[in-house]
């Protein structure tokens, strides 16, 4: 076929192309989480990855693009293992699988949320956004749960979607401190006790 060899080519170099771009973002999350954003170079990332200054360039324009992407996998990987009009007990004991399935990223974002907690940091904005909209979920699955007369009516579920996420962070930051805490248990006892939390009184 005419033309054939071409497109061949063609493919092969746009497969390297986005092998030498998921590996600069994998070098991204471990030098992120070890050394934060501020203490980060693209210089540092070109190297570790093993390709030129240009080379990280032509997929990242700036540092700042790289970050967002890195956002941007963190978001992906939510999007493709939360059930978000599941149920919210039984999503909260699964959190542990995130740790195992993808700790760089883990501790790549946990890091870049420390580092742009002020407004005036990169991040920030998006950061906040993406909090908020977490909370927002959480408050919609309880607010689920209370229509269906399966949670307690009188809980407001914006202030305990507050809590909920914080305790998710919390124990994300903890983590990075402290690998060895045992994750599944402590989120197990957790989705435990917001069962027993939201359960409707029994009539007697």
């Amino acid at each position: 076929m005419p033309g054939a060899p071409s497109s061949r080519r063609y493919d092969t170099l746009l497969a390297k192309g986005e092998d030498r771009k998921q590996r600069i973002l994998e070098v991204a999350q471990r030098l992120l989480t070890r050394k934060g954003w501020r203490n980060t170079t693209l210089a540092q990332i070109a190297r570790e990855a093993g390709v030129s200054p240009a080379g990280l360039l032509h997929h990242f324009e700036s540092k700042e693009q790289l970050l967002h992407a890195v956002l941007d996998i963190r978001d992906a990987d939510d999007d493709a293992h939360a059930n978000r009009a599941g149920d919210l007990i039984a999503e909260i004991a699964r959190v542990p699988e995130r740790f195992d399935r993808t700790p760089e990223l883990m501790g790549a974002f946990t890091v870049l949320l420390v580092e742009n907690l002020l407004p005036d940091a990169p991040l920030h904005d998006r950061l906040l956004n993406r909090y908020r909209d977490a909370v927002g979920i959480v408050a919609e699955l309880i607010r689920r749960g209370q229509e269906s007369g399966r949670y307690r009516a009188d809980m407001d579920p914006a202030t305990k979607a507050v809590e909920i996420i914080a305790f998710v962070n919390g124990m994300e930051t903890t983590w990075l401190l402290d690998p060895s805490i045992p994750l599944t248990e402590v989120f197990k006892g957790y989705a435990e006790s917001l069962a027993r939390d939201f359960a409707r009184p029994s009539r007697t």
